[in-house]
């Protein structure tokens, strides 16, 4: 091996930095115990869908069971039929939806024409949408069609459905928005 004089001035900084902290007294004996056990070990698993995208990979999340909750990890569901295992780095970030200081958890609303939005209880919020959801279907329910016949729809409202429900979920929010009258009906996976 030909030794410059350069390679030999690196390969003695290197040689002095690591017996200097070497001799400093540190020891990896605690960092090695630590490691050798899972921090899965005492975690609740659930399995899930990903919510991102249409797609519907299945993962694995688990939860700490010391009474907080706090998602631990998440991995892909190897016996996911969709995704076998794998998940893209929006389904690895999933943890990120309860573990951000930044997400809401109560309702907001801003009245309008103000500048300024205000916490409000989930009853309120309910209601209001209630309201709104009920004057805008009577503002164009259609009874019957110009040919007589009973139609009882809705065209002024749209649903958009959720990726991450499954079929059980999908049928009765079918049956709720069908229920209302809504005939556009669409769901994310088509989009």
């Amino acid at each position: 091996m030909q030794v410059t004089r350069r390679k030999f001035i690196k390969i003695s900084g290197a040689t002095a930095a690591g017996l200097a902290v070497s001799s400093l007294g540190f020891s990896l004996k605690d960092a090695r115990a630590h490691t050798q056990m899972l921090k899965t070990k005492y975690a609740k698993e659930t399995t899930t869908i990903c919510c991102y995208c249409a797609v519907g990979c299945g993962a694995i999340v688990h939860t700490s069971k010391k009474g907080d909750g706090r998602v631990i990890n998440i991995e892909g569901d190897p016996d996911h039929v969709i995704n076998r295992g794998s998940l893209c780095s929006k389904g690895a970030a999933l943890s990120q939806l309860t573990e951000n200081e930044n997400r809401l958890t109560e309702p907001m609303y801003r009245a309008p024409y103000s500048k300024e939005w205000k916490t409000v209880s989930w009853d309120w919020a309910l209601g209001k949408i209630a309201k709104r959801v009920k004057a805008t279907r009577d503002k164009a329910f259609t009874l019957k069609n110009a040919k007589g016949q009973v139609v009882n729809r809705v065209t002024n409202i749209v649903s958009v459905g959720s990726s991450a429900m499954d079929n059980e979920e999908c049928w009765t929010y079918q049956a709720l928005m069908r229920s209302l009258g809504l005939v556009y009906l669409e769901h994310q996976a088509r989009i």
